[in-house]
This record gives structure tokens, sequence and C-alpha cells, in this order.
């Protein structure tokens, strides 16, 4: 059988297709994680240790399901290829458990409002989890060209940051003006809206783009054999470490964030405003990754940069507030947005190269199943960041619609500015570890190929 070139240069068209998709994802995700803590607290009247448990008890769900998904996702079998089908089917069944994720129902009992949350959210998060891991993994089967590759993700990043800009502007005025006075109508009309943005973005990248790396056909490999293999992938490993760090910085801060302009700067249309102020910063610093990953040949070590100066930036915001110095806090808000966007391409444009590595290290190629532990590791993230906040802010005695306490208070402004810097700065030590460079990667790819010609001659 003639061997497949896959080192091949990926269309335009392909590459915004691929871009598509994480607005969709970001549409879906980060409409989520930026919003759906403060619906259930503030529109659906859940208390705050329901939602921390909620967010602990769907990492247990994720925990079964991600590997499930990505090691179907590397078996399956069309002529579309082994993971965009799974972006046709699942995105539009995913948009409609979205638009039911945010139907409040705030006159029914507590117990029945928690059981309701906790199926709904339950069946996105598979639903999303069917989503995502074939999307991420696609990259990896569109070339194994490693500029391609950063191409790809610098596209996707960019897309993504245009994308949360957007969300983040345009999310509270939308629901203010369909809401007509009433949130709970707001956010039902935003979630049906998104989940169709949502949906069309994965149908647009299933049209638009093409898999050309194929998963070498084995026997059946057992699960112990594939965790095996993961074990001994050491870049891999740093990444998966770093997308954890990655979970619980991002979504713990993004779930404060509607809290803190709400009750630290005591004006919600705030958080429109800034998010105006990051979306340029944010697209120009997506944009700057290949220029830093040319300086140092190395993704990982272009992460650790870029998260060591999210970090700084952070941390000095503590010293500002939007309402009595507001131009050091947008200052060092855009700064901060701008590095971190240069991190959010790198950590994901490290992914496909370590299924490389693994492959060369263990023999057994296995994108989807690798792809899921990443999505794991930042989703336990999320769940960490999330529920803790949650857990802290109930403990302290939050009160929906009410003045906080200065202990409340000083919680939300700190998971806001020198938690997650701190964090940043941990991202960025863990990162600076990761060796895997362009000149190791192109001796990879190079020996992969002469053992698949080998055995082809044996």
């Amino acid at each position: 059988m003639e061997q497949k070139n896959t080192d091949v240069k990926v269309p335009l068209i392909s590459k915004i297709a691929y871009g598509m998709g994480d607005v969709g994802c970001n549409f879906s995700w980060m409409f989520v994680g930026n919003f759906l803590m403060i619906f259930y607290t503030d529109v659906f009247g859940i208390g705050m240790g329901a939602v921390a448990g909620l967010m602990l008890f769907s990492r247990f769900w994720d925990a079964i399901n991600d590997p499930v998904i990505g090691g179907l996702s590397d078996k399956t079998h069309t002529r579309w290829g082994r993971y965009r089908p799974w972006l046709l089917i699942a995105a539009p069944l995913t948009a409609v458990v979205l638009t039911l994720t945010f139907w409040a129902h705030p006159d029914w009992p507590s117990n029945i409002k928690i059981v309701y949350m906790a199926v709904t959210y339950c069946i996105l998060v598979l639903g999303y989890t069917c989503v995502n891991i074939p999307y991420g993994t696609l990259c990896g089967a569109m070339t194994q060209n490693i500029e391609e590759r950063a191409k790809i993700n610098t596209f996707r990043s960019v897309s993504a940051m245009i994308a949360i800009g957007v969300i983040n502007i345009i999310t509270v005025p939308l629901i203010a003006a369909l809401g007509d006075g009433n949130d709970k109508r707001g956010y039902l009309l935003v979630a049906a809206i998104y989940g169709g943005i949502f949906a069309a973005c994965h149908i647009f990248c299933f049209a638009k783009t093409k898999e050309v790396v194929e998963v070498p056909e084995k026997e059946k490999i057992s699960l112990k054999t594939q965790l095996t293999s993961v074990a001994k992938n050491k870049p891999y490993m740093i990444a998966v470490a770093g997308q954890f760090l990655f979970g619980i910085t991002l979504y713990g801060r993004n779930a404060d964030a509607l809290y803190y302009f709400t009750y630290v700067e005591g004006n919600q249309a705030l958080f429109s405003t800034y998010s105006l102020f990051i979306i340029v910063p944010s697209i120009i610093g997506a944009a700057c990754f290949p220029v830093v990953f040319r300086l140092t040949n190395n993704k990982g070590r272009s992460a650790s940069i870029f998260a060591l100066l999210t970090g700084i930036s952070m941390f000095v915001m503590y010293f500002f507030t939007a309402s009595k110095t507001p131009v050091p806090f947008y200052l060092f808000s855009c700064l901060a947005q701008f590095f971190f966007s240069g991190f959010n391409t790198a950590i994901y444009a490290i992914v496909p190269d370590c299924v490389e590595y693994g492959e060369w290290k263990t023999g057994l190629r296995n994108d989807g199943f690798q792809y899921a532990f990443i999505s794991l590791g930042n989703k336990v993230g999320m769940a960490i960041g999330t529920s803790l906040l949650a857990g802290v802010l109930g403990s302290l005695g939050y009160l929906a619609n009410q003045q906080q306490s200065p202990a409340v208070l000083a919680v939300m402004k700190h998971s806001f500015t020198t938690v997650p810097g701190i964090l940043w700065i941990v991202t960025a030590l863990v990162l600076y570890f990761y060796r895997l460079n362009k000149k190791t990667y192109h001796q990879i790819v190079q020996e992969i190929q002469d053992r698949k010609e080998n055995r082809k001659h044996v």
C-alpha cells in the first residue's frame, strides 16, 4: 500500500474552518464557564453549596466519559475520517442541551432544582466532550508538519479570542435586551442563539477540513496498555499538568469575573467595558505565538514565557480598580490578556506533537485517547477552580443579589487578581521543563516514517 504524504500544507479555508470550530466551542463552553455559576445562584436560585458540589461531581463523570469518547473516536471508521463525523452529529444535539441548561425554574422546590441542574449539566458536559475531543484531535490528523500545526493552532486561538471577546462584550447587554428586565427569559434566549452558533460552526469545520494522518490499524489495545504508554510520554505528562493548572486558573477566574464586577466594582456593566478593552490585545497576543515559537524553537518554553508574564500582569491588577483607577487597571488587564492569548495558542499547539513523541517512544498512536486526558486535565482544573470559589464564597455567607460582607468581597477581588497571578507563575515553572523542540520533533517524525517503510519491505 502506498505511503500517504502527511507532511502537507493545509489550505487556508481549512485553517479558517478549524478556527471556526473553536468559535463554536467558546460560544458554548466559555458562555458556560463565565455565566453558568452566577446564573445558577442569582437567576435559578440554587444555593452556592449545591453548585460547588455539582462542579466536583461532574468531574468524576468526566473521568469516565472523556477517555471513553477519546477511545471511540480513535476507532471510528467512515469515509469522512475518524474525528470529523463527531462534529456533524454531536454538535446540533449539544446545542439543544445547552439551551435546556439555561432554562431557569426559580419557583421549583429546591431539591427538584438541584436534580434538574445536575442532569442537564452532566448531559451538557457529555455532549461537549463528544464534540471537543474529536475537534481537538483533528488538528493532529490534518498534517504532520510542525509549522503548519503551529499556524492551524494560531488560527484556532485568534478565532477563539475574537469569540471570547464578543461573548463577554455582548452577553450581559444581550440578556438584558432579550429578557426586557426578565433575566430568566434573557438567559434562555441567549443560550438558544449561542447553541445555534455552536452547531453551525462545527458543521462548517466538518465540511471544510480533511484528515490525512491515519491511526495505525491494530488489534484491540487494553486500557492498561494505553495508560502505560501515556505515562512514558514525558512531554505529554507536562502538557497534561499545564492543562490542569490552566483549567484551575482560567475557569476559576472566569467564574469570578461577573461576581467581581457586580459586587466589588458595584457595576455589572463594567464587565462588558472590561471585555471591550481586552479584545484587541487578545487577537494580537494569539497571533504572536508563531513569532515566539521561532525564537525559542520550543512550544512548551513559549507557553512558559507567556504564562509568567500573564501571572505578573494579573498580580499587579490587585492594586487598581476599574472604578477608581481605570487607566492602570485596564492597562494591566490588556497586558494580562495579551500574554494569556499567546499562552492559549501555545498550550494547544503542544498536544499534536506529543502524540508523535508517544508513537516514537512506545509504538502506540492513540490521538483521541491522549487528547481525552488533556481535556480531562483541563476540566478537572475547571472543577477545582469553580468549586473552590463557590465553596469559599458560600462558607463566608454569600447571598445572591445582596450587599456582600468584606470577607466575601476580598475573596472575589483576590480570585480575580492575585490568586490566578500566582497560579500562572506556577504554570510557567511546570512548562519550562518541556523539552521537545523543533529539531527533535523532525527527527522523531522521520524515524517514525523510516520504521513504516522498513515494515513494508520486511
